[in-house]
């Protein structure tokens, strides 16, 4: 048995799916941030519980050949990145495995997952700026959080974000400097500034101090600090009272120039504002979009009427369009909808696109019934939650043809696809795996879609309802980071 502070010597042999070393010690399995396999490492126990330890690493004894010097002097001190220490080549085998590995455990479904599609920059990729302002040692400063917690780390710079993010933390920092702001207080809930958030757009800034007050010191004097840096720019301030951990409130008031910027993508002209959400790293949103496009719209244009579920503000919607018979949009929050018909009123897709507000369980049957003689596709991209199960029960009620679906969380990802293969099976309130689907996996041998669909339906009855996993491939959205973000595509 392991105890705290323990200090021992160990070799690892696997890597967990946020990056860390394990290795094992009798009975005990370790998990080590910052180890790679193969190395033979010395650690110390910082808790454990039954037969797990978790470690913190304090020397190398031999290390590996996929090894690389990290280049932020935060890493391991701030949450943000967990695999900097990692080659990029091996970052993408974690994810990979990541993925395949929660398919797996989670949901009993065996596939071989492919590589994810690699960000064309390794650093500098983002094109959001999210930090907290808060207090260290009794003085604000700026930096990132601490995994899980809200113990800030001072930072000036941080790699995965471009250049532009230096200059502006600096004139902040300078801001507070010279007016004697105080930073946020999550204890005692006191202070002012709690976050800086900033939007790069086509080399545009949407610039937003998120406050517990409107009253921001000489807002003049910090509008003429950014304009001697940024030509092209927007300052917000957001007012955010609340003891929640959410980032914004719901209040914006535009201290200095437009609400919005144009952007394009995909030859999709849209406005970007202040809450606007747009991924982070543009190379790979345009690749992810791309594929989902040729996913939902099938090998001929016009093939399929596509519907995207929760579609926010319509930007994929407008991008299915162009591509579909006919592209609807459904989302519950009026005010989206009213900038996604904004937006096909710009771009000319009257005849192409179709908005609708109101809740998914109640639209979407309405518009299956409406479409009973078109092949439809329903795409989804839900947050890190995943799907909510009702919305799962309705697709597969529905019989819809094709589902594609984006994810950011690989475990959530594969309880959702066990659910619509039929791979998860209820009981109660929970969910088990399907012994039926199994003895189906078994009998395919090599578990490829060509090879689902040459096996004999008569012996696997049960399993007609559900869907096939037709297509799963990754994307690295986040490189540095133990984040992935999937594509699916699911077939009836």
């Amino acid at each position: 048995m392991l105890n705290k502070n323990d200090v021992l010597d160990v070799k690892i042999q696997s890597l967990g799916c946020n990056g860390e070393g394990v290795a094992k010690v009798d009975d005990n399995v370790l998990f080590i941030p910052n180890a790679l396999v193969a190395e033979k490492v010395k650690v110390k126990v910082l808790r454990c519980k039954d037969n797990v330890a978790y470690c913190k690493l304090l020397e190398i004894y031999t290390p590996a050949e996929e090894r690389v010097r990290p280049e932020c002097k935060a890493f391991l001190k701030c949450g943000g990145c967990q695999l900097q220490h990692m080659k990029y080549s091996l970052q993408l085998k974690v994810k990979r495995q990541t993925v395949q590995d929660c398919l797996h455990k989670i949901a009993g479904i065996e596939y071989v997952v492919p590589s994810p599609i690699r960000s064309s920059d390794k650093y500098g990729y983002r094109n959001k700026l999210q930090i907290p302002i808060g207090i260290v040692e009794g003085k604000t400063e700026i930096g990132f959080y601490a995994e899980r917690s809200h113990r800030i780390i001072p930072v000036d710079a941080c790699p995965i974000h471009p250049e532009w993010s230096t200059t502006i933390i600096g004139i902040i920092k300078e801001y507070i400097s010279k007016f004697k702001i105080q930073g946020y207080n999550d204890e005692t809930q006191t202070g002012l500034l709690r976050h800086l958030v900033v939007r790069e757009v086509a080399g545009k800034f949407i610039i937003t101090l998120v406050a517990t007050n409107p009253n921001i010191p000489s807002p003049n004097i910090l509008i003429q600090m950014i304009s001697e840096k940024f030509k092209f720019f927007s300052l917000f301030v957001n007012i955010n009272k609340s003891k929640s951990n959410v980032i914004f409130g719901e209040k914006f008031i535009n201290f200095y120039g437009p609400n919005s910027f144009d952007a394009k993508d995909s030859n999709i002209i849209y406005e970007a504002g202040a809450n606007t959400f747009i991924q982070v790293n543009s190379d790979v949103r345009k690749k992810l979009y791309d594929s989902a496009v040729d996913l939902a719209c099938g090998v001929k244009d016009e093939d399929y009427v596509v519907v995207d579920a929760y579609s926010g503000g319509g930007l994929l919607t407008a991008m299915l369009s162009y591509r579909a018979k006919h592209a609807y949009g459904i989302e519950i929050v009026e005010e989206a909808v009213k900038c996604a018909n904004a937006l096909k009123q710009r771009n000319g897709l009257m005849g192409k696109m179709t908005n609708i507000c109101g809740d998914v369980a109640v639209e979407l049957p309405r518009l299956m019934n409406e479409l009973k003689d078109e092949k439809v596709c329903v795409i989804l991209d839900p947050p890190r939650k995943g799907v909510d199960r009702e919305t799962l029960k309705l697709l597969l009620n529905l019989k819809v043809d094709k589902i594609v679906m984006i994810s950011c969380n690989p475990s959530t990802m594969a309880r959702d696809v066990g659910i619509l293969t039929g791979a998860l099976i209820e009981n109660g309130d929970n969910l088990e795996k399907n012994s039926t689907f199994k003895e189906f996996q078994a009998s395919c041998g090599n578990t490829t879609a060509k090879d689902i669909i040459n096996i004999d339906k008569r012996d696997f009855s049960a399993l007609e309802n559900f869907y096939k996993l037709d297509l799963i491939q990754p994307f690295d959205m986040f490189p540095q980071t133990k984040h992935v973000e999937s594509l699916i595509c699911l077939k009836r």
